[in-house]
């Protein structure tokens, strides 16, 4: 059975087509790094470069689902103090500088620390859309949904290749915004190439969803931000984004790191100025 359609601000964002008809770009950004007042100049920076979704990754000691990079990323923020309730205090002005809906992705147990309803209400509160989970299995997801919807936001779950049906399902039923299609198993990090197993893992994950797809983890350049959306209706650019702010921001500053979010934004087919 297909999943109700929700109506949330991310869906609409990701819903709706630009003057060229073009789908749309998620950038991955770690909170923190290089420092928690540079994560507020390099959000205005994403936006203004054309990011339609920005996800704001919250800083963990062991994450488990990041390549080298997102890692190296995370301890930087960590030794800055990128807390979860940090990021949270700062949400707010950070949100209210930016057009772009905002969801934080994270782990599950920095946010049962913290207070399943005190997350929801804090994150609601700052003005962010919702968030992903991202070692959530959507089979303990209950309490986390139900603290969520309480306060208007949205649940994002996590897709693979190997993903049976029923969880398919199941990650339909909980998923409002859009579902996260990982282009393949392992950890978070720039590919080559663009996977074989997401066309049809789009055409299994259609079965059970009418909710806009995303599709990332490996996606590194324009091309395969054009393969990706050739598929679905948003692809999620991360490691290279975080690469690029290691590398160029000390030097090139917010301007740099807007270029490359626009050079990127290229494979979208839409011309953003």
């Amino acid at each position: 059975m297909m999943s109700t359609i929700s109506t949330s601000r991310i869906e609409s964002a990701l819903r709706e087509k630009s003057a060229q008809g073009a789908n749309k770009l998620a950038l991955y950004l770690t909170a923190g790094d290089p420092t928690l007042d540079d994560t507020g100049k390099l959000l205005v920076a994403l936006d203004r470069g054309g990011a339609d979704l920005i996800e704001l990754g919250v800083p963990f000691s062991d994450p488990m689902a990041d390549g080298v990079v997102i890692q190296r990323a995370s301890e930087r923020a960590l030794r800055g103090g990128a807390t979860l309730a940090a990021i949270l205090e700062r949400l707010p002005g950070w949100r209210a500088a930016i057009r772009a809906p905002v969801i934080l992705f994270t782990y599950y147990n920095p946010v049962l620390q913290y207070g399943l309803k005190r997350f929801a209400r804090e994150l609601a509160r700052a003005g962010a859309e919702g968030a992903l989970l991202v070692d959530l299995s959507p089979e303990e997801a209950d309490e986390y949904v139900h603290a969520m919807r309480a306060e208007s936001l949205d649940t994002i779950f996590l897709a693979s290749p190997t993903s049976t049906d029923n969880r398919l399902a199941r990650i339909a039923r909980l998923s409002t915004g859009f579902v996260y299609l990982i282009s393949r198993a392992g950890v978070t990090g720039e590919r080559l190439n663009f996977s074989e197993a997401i066309p049809p893992l789009v055409e299994r994950v259609r079965r059970f969803t009418a909710l806009p797809l995303a599709v990332g983890f490996g996606l590194s350049n324009p091309d395969q931000i054009r393969q990706a959306q050739s598929l679905a209706d948003a692809a999620v650019v991360g490691s290279a984004l975080v690469r690029a702010i290691e590398e160029r921001y000390a030097a090139e500053r917010e301007e740099g790191i807007e270029r490359f979010v626009r050079w990127l934004k290229s494979g979208t087919g839409s011309r953003f100025a």
